[in-house]
Parts: C-alpha cells; structure tokens; sequence
C-alpha cells in the first residue's frame, strides 16, 4: 500500500502596529514582564474594547495580495475557554462571520508553481505567555506574562491541499516572505510573531477518502513543521500498516528529540461556546477603503523578480534569490546605481555578501560594506583600477574595516599595474627565468601559456591588468618561435 499526505496549516501572525487591537497599550517586544498592560487587555470588569483601525488595514492589504474576498460585514465573537495565559477566560477572534475567505499563495515546487488554496483570514487578539522555570529561572514556579494580551493577530488558515512537508515549508516562506514584504508583520518566529499549527491525515494513492488527523503544536521553525510532518506521516502511516487505529488528537513536538508527543485526545478537545462579542460593533468595510489600500501596496516578489529579470538581465536564480526580502533586493539596486556591470554585481551579492551574513548570522541591513561601497569597488573592477582576484582582497578588508575600496587600495598599495613598459619588463624577467619552459612552448607545448601568465601574476602580487598581461605575453611568445 502507498500513501500520501493530507496537510492543513494554520499561521498566527503577529501584526506590527505599535498599539494592540482594543486599546493603546504598547506591542513593543522584550518589555519588563507586564509592564504594557491595562484594564482592557487584563479583561477588567466594564471596560469596553475599541477597534485599532490600523490592524483593519494590515489584514486588508493581506487579503487584496492574496486575493481573498473581503466580507462587507463581519463580526467579532468570544471563544471561551479558562487558560492561565487568558485572563478574562476569553479571547476576541472571528468564528461564523470572519474578515475574508478564499483567497490563495503560489509556492514552487517540483519544477511548477502550485496554488495554496485559502479557507479563511480573520482577526483576533493574542494570549499572554506562560514563563517557565527553564525559562527564567524562577525557582520552580511558572509566571505569567500579559504583555502579550491584545496584541493583534491575523490567522491564516489553509485547504488541506499540501501534500508533502517540503510543500509545507515552501508555503511558510513565501507566506512570511510575503507578510514582510507587506510590512505588516516583522515574520520573527523566535519572538513568537510567526507561529504554526499543523494537520495531517494520510489516505491511500488513488482514493479519495480521508484518513483520521492529527494537529501538531509548539511549532517554532519552518524546518521544524517539515521534520515534524516527516514524523507524523510515518507514525500514521505504521499505524495503519500494523492494523492499527490512527486516534483523533492534539500532538505537542519535541525538536530536541524529534518526536511528537500526546497532548490532548478529541474527547478532551474544547468546547469554545463562540457567540458574538456584546461589546464590539460589526465591522463595515466598503470599497473606498479598500481601492486606497490598494493604492498602498508596495511592489510584490513575485514582480519585483520579474522586473529583476528584464531590467538587470538576471537569470531567474539570481532574482528570486535577491528578492527575498526587500532589504536585500534594495541593497542590490542600490550597488547598482555605482556600476554597470548587473550580473557582476548580482554574483557577488549572491556569494560573497551573503556567505559573510550566513557566516555572521545577521541580516543585510547589518552588513558593515554599504551598498555604495560594493558598487564603487564593483566600478573600480570594470575600469581595471583593480583585478577580480585583488578585488577579493579588497572586499575581505572592507568587511573588517568598513573602508571603501579606494582608501584600502591606497593604504595597501593593491592599484592594478596598467603601464605597459613595466609589465613588458615582468614579462622579460619571467621568460629568462624559465627558459627550458619556453623552449617548449616554441616545440608546441602551448598549455605553457597559463604557466607563464601565473608567474607574472605573481611576480606582481597579482596586481598586473591581466589582459595587458595576456596580450603583450602572447605577442612576445610568438616573436620567438
């Protein structure tokens, strides 16, 4: 028997307005611990929520990209349920009347663009967080943290249409690449701004009938949903292979030991009891609104890398790695404007400035070389100011320094040597020096001639104009035959 998956993701993300969804407390990370909170996002008896009309906005642009059908009308329910992280017992969110539904991403996989299909966008508010004693230390007690109540959320939830976990991950980028993109969520999942529920079911290759799912939690890193879906699919898929029941179920997963474990049975699910939140009108949005939104909309990656391609000549590659992220994308064509050369300058971004960021895990924004520098040195290449193999010299102190390449080149002495007369004279030196290779050059041992231009190469430190060097070479090799 073959089998495949059955997979369904749901994405919590994180807003990035600077206010939470129902009052004016901060949603700024890393705070003293309950020190960004208020009577309206502790749930204090007669306060009354207010709509932060900046989440409307965010979660607008987001279903307009992703072509969701916004709803004129929607509505805000309490979904009930006692946790220690909730303290009203309750959490704002949508249920029979959500913000948008529809809608779909586009990943590519397997050599063709594949269309994630959306069931639902809506809004809601988060929890606070749990701090446990591996946490922070505080002697065998957990803490609560509700600085985190109230922060607005936007919850995107899939058709069960993935069916692999590298399909799943590929979702997850471009889902986040998207958010960011947007400027409506910063994507980070270590800080909790990104996180994922995942489920699965398998069924036999060829039928049509579902299999039982499972949901998989405490997800916090797109590898982590792969492997973690990797897992379960063979769990399951043993389970029926052994002539065993697949049992409906909540699992928690475990990256140190890569195992997902039992959490929740669907005899113990919850009961949430939705109903419409009494103190929060329905939420109206007309067609002015969103045509202004849509007005706001940055250029996408999907057309920031076709334009890559036609405007730069890159190959599909090199744009879609370049766009990324935005941040990088930018400091692309920010080199750009000091040089002529876009291919050159796409490749080094591509192996040299990213293997320094992935070296230094940080992002391009924190990269010491600005974007002027690079092109400015990229240019002095072109003009034979400098060789491709100094420039690599060049580049690793412009990492160390921050210098601009005209400033080392004069402190280090590494100007490329363009005066004919002397590189004649190297020539000269190095033919005498090796006078048995030259004689068989002249006997048609013409793969000599790289040997040659090494020796000169390194009779100049590697700062000879490797084409003068190549000409004039060439030109007295053959005088002599």
């Amino acid at each position: 028997m073959e089998f495949e998956p059955v997979i369904g993701l749901e994405v919590h993300a994180q807003l990035k307005t600077d206010s939470k969804i129902f009052c004016s407390c901060s949603t700024r990370f890393g705070s003293e611990p309950n020190s960004q909170t208020c009577p309206v996002c502790t749930g204090m008896p007669g306060v009354l929520p207010v709509l932060n009309t900046r989440v409307v906005e965010f979660a607008i642009k987001l279903a307009i990209t992703t072509g969701s059908k916004i709803a004129k009308k929607s509505i805000f329910a309490r979904k009930n349920y006692f946790y220690p992280d909730l303290p009203k017992a309750y959490q704002i969110s949508q249920y029979e009347e959500p913000f948008c539904s529809g809608g779909h991403i586009e990943i590519q996989a397997n050599g063709g663009w594949k269309i994630i299909n959306l069931t639902r966008i809506h809004l809601e508010e988060d929890a606070g967080k749990l701090l446990h004693p591996e946490d922070n230390d505080t002697h065998g007690k957990t803490k609560i943290d509700f600085n985190r109540c109230g922060v607005p959320l936007i919850e995107i939830v899939t058709e069960p249409v993935i069916t692999s976990p590298n399909e799943a991950y590929l979702y997850l980028t471009k889902l986040k690449q998207l958010l960011v993109y947007l400027e409506i969520c910063d994507g980070n999942m270590e800080e909790g701004s990104l996180r994922c529920d995942a489920n699965i079911s398998i069924m036999e290759k060829g039928s049509e009938k579902l299999g039982v799912k499972t949901e998989i939690k405490n997800l916090n890193s797109f590898r982590g949903v792969e492997k973690a879906l990797e897992y379960e699919f063979e769990r399951q898929k043993g389970l029926i292979l052994n002539g065993e029941k697949i049992i409906q179920e909540t699992l928690l997963w475990d990256a140190n030991k890569n195992i997902a474990i039992p959490m929740r049975s669907k005899e113990e699910a919850h009961d949430y009891r939705y109903f419409p939140d009494p103190d929060l009108v329905p939420l109206w949005i007309d067609e002015k609104w969103i045509d202004k939104i849509k007005s706001q909309i940055p250029e996408l990656p999907k057309d920031k890398k076709l334009r890559f391609i036609k405007q730069y000549g890159l190959s599909d590659y090199n744009a879609e790695i370049l766009t990324t992220t935005k941040e990088l994308a930018n400091y692309f064509e920010e080199t750009v404007k000091y040089c002529k050369d876009f291919i050159k300058a796409s490749n080094w971004i591509i192996t040299e400035v990213l293997k320094i960021l992935n070296e230094k895990k940080i992002e391009i924004n924190d990269f010491n070389v600005s974007s002027k520098n690079l092109g400015t040195m990229l240019k002095m290449i072109e003009d034979g100011i400098i060789s491709g193999k100094i420039a690599k010299e060049v580049f690793e102190y412009m990492t160390l320094t921050g210098k601009s390449a005209e400033e080392i080149t004069k402190e280090k002495g590494l100007i490329q040597i363009t005066d004919l007369e002397q590189i004649s004279k190297t020539i000269d030196v190095v033919l005498k020096q090796n006078h048995n290779e030259v004689l068989a050059y002249i006997d048609g041992k013409e793969k000599l001639f790289g040997f040659f231009v090494g020796q000169v190469m390194k009779a100049t430190k590697g700062k000879a104009n490797p084409k003068i060097v190549n000409e004039e070479l060439r030109k007295k090799l053959n005088s002599l035959k």
